[in-house]
């Protein structure tokens, strides 16, 4: 009798001991599970010289926080080329992947990845206004899941008008070749500078390839022509014909983005397209480690590039002023 009760306070003080220890063993593998990152890319291919010079820079920055693929993290990506069914759809796919948080590469990748995943973190980056976009309440404090970072600064705009009249100073037409998403903010920049610089503006709405060539072929009429080329998925994918197309029709033109001048475009001013995927890894980090996204503010670049093509320049019978060849970050010759 006493030998079962000694049993008894034995077993006892084991499954007390067990359900004491179990939650503690069990927080450690809920901690140590290898978290899943999901990322839509709204445009660019994966094959795509530039989307490869974003994506490794964010695998880096998630190495450089401790993220090791296939040790603690997983991530998987898909790629919805400018088709928004396509994006859907992929959206979903990454749904059944289980992510802790999404990045959103792009504007476009926002909306299929909200309405797939309503309630998870969404980090975004290079992202056009989200305000205006009603991705977020505010910069400073965004509310609600989504979160990260901008490619474009409002005033950039302005300054791209600025150094398009500097380099071709007879220019006095201007088309802006934007994309849906381009909120009023940097359209506004634009719009408010023009008159002064004695510009006429003519705002286009790049939907496809064949739109845009239509465009520009109707604007274009003489010397006096120029072209901004705004951030945005379908402009950055469709570089190549809209650098061709410029140079067909002699349109001096200024590019958010130094790919396209690397590529034959004439000046780019703009932030770095691949750093914002370096932060957004911090972000990602951040809020695998707990944080809301909702409480991490949005933000704009900081670090911005002039990029000048001196042979497209030549070809287009332009002297650079030495102000703009001074200024210039990077000399294309």
């Amino acid at each position: 009798m006493q030998f079962d009760r000694l049993k008894r306070r034995e077993f006892i003080t084991l499954l007390g001991g067990a359900a004491v220890a179990w939650p503690i063993a069990a927080r450690g593998q809920q901690s140590n599970r290898v978290k899943r990152v999901g990322v839509l890319v709204s445009a660019l291919a994966s094959d795509d010289p530039e989307w490869q010079s974003r994506g490794t820079t964010f695998v880096q920055g998630l190495q450089e926080l401790g993220w090791s693929e296939g040790r603690n993290v997983r991530v998987e990506y898909r790629w919805g080329l400018n088709d928004q069914e396509r994006a859907r759809k992929f959206a979903a796919e990454l749904a059944a992947f289980n992510p802790d948080v999404l990045l959103a590469a792009g504007t476009a990748a926002i909306e299929p990845l909200r309405g797939a995943m309503p309630n998870l973190p969404i980090i975004f980056a290079n992202v056009l206004d989200p305000v205006a976009n009603g991705f977020v309440q505010n910069l400073a404090r965004p509310g609600g899941n989504i979160t990260g970072f901008m490619n474009i600064e409002f005033g950039v705009s302005a300054k791209s008008l600025e150094l398009l009249k500097e380099l071709a100073p007879q220019v006095r037409r201007v088309a802006v070749l934007r994309v849906s998403t381009f909120g009023i903010g940097p359209m506004g920049a634009i719009q408010a500078v023009a008159p002064s610089l004695g510009v006429e503006l003519t705002p286009v709405f790049a939907r496809d390839v064949g739109e845009i060539e239509r465009a520009i072929m109707n604007f274009a009429r003489g010397s006096s022509d120029g072209l901004i080329v705004t951030g945005g998925g379908i402009t950055h994918a469709q570089r190549t014909p809209i650098i061709t197309l410029a140079a067909r029709y002699r349109l001096p033109a200024i590019y958010s983005f130094r790919r396209f001048v690397v590529e034959g475009g004439l000046v780019s001013f703009g932030a770095d397209q691949a750093e914002p995927y370096r932060l957004a890894a911090g972000y990602v980090d951040r809020v695998l480690k707990g944080e809301k996204p909702g409480e991490l503010p949005v933000q704009a670049p900081t670090r911005l590039e002039t990029v000048l093509n001196l042979k497209t320049a030549k070809a287009l019978g332009f002297d650079v002023p030495p102000t703009v060849l001074a200024r210039a970050d990077e000399v294309i010759e």
